[in-house]
């Protein structure tokens, strides 16, 4: 069954704070499952290539970071959905890059942001492994801007 979360809208505090860390005792939680599930399917009803759990109202570290081509992204490269919990950047590159964004809480409004080209990132699986790993380009790109969501940070609040 697919569920549909709503997505809060720029203006909103839920986005404004940082999210809390998942607890030790919540990984493998069907709570946490559940969560990861409707995210994404969210996303997706959405063409989102990412998301935060701020912006279904849940103020935990959680993101999914998803390149695909859609309408919103007809040139992003395909990947598969990443769960990532507590996710954590540990390397950014020197080398940055300006590139378009959007973002499911700022509808109709993209822009313009410089990002890192690559980092590396460190993140826990739903079941609790860790996993270290880098991404460069626009898969970057996607893990910077849910990163920042984590963080109380919109795209627009990045742009020149």
């Amino acid at each position: 069954m697919n569920v549909i979360l709503p997505v809060a809208q720029r203006g909103e505090e839920i986005l404004k704070l940082k999210a809390a860390l998942v607890a030790d005792v919540e990984f493998n939680s069907e709570w946490l499952m559940g969560l990861a599930s409707a995210m994404h399917s969210t996303m997706l009803e959405r063409n989102g290539v990412g998301i935060a759990a701020p912006q279904v109202y849940i103020s935990k570290r959680v993101i999914i970071v998803a390149s695909r081509p859609n309408p919103r992204y007809p040139d992003a490269p395909e990947m598969d959905a990443v769960v990532m919990v507590n996710p954590e950047i540990l390397e950014f590159s020197q080398a940055t890059c300006l590139g378009e964004e959007g973002c499911l809480s700022v509808p109709n409004e993209r822009g313009q942001v410089e990002r890192v080209q690559a980092v590396k990132v460190r993140y826990y699986t739903l079941e609790g492994e860790v996993v270290e790993t880098s991404y460069e380009g626009f898969p970057a790109r996607i893990v910077q801007h849910e990163v920042d969501h984590l963080d109380g940070v919109l795209f627009v609040e990045r742009m020149n």
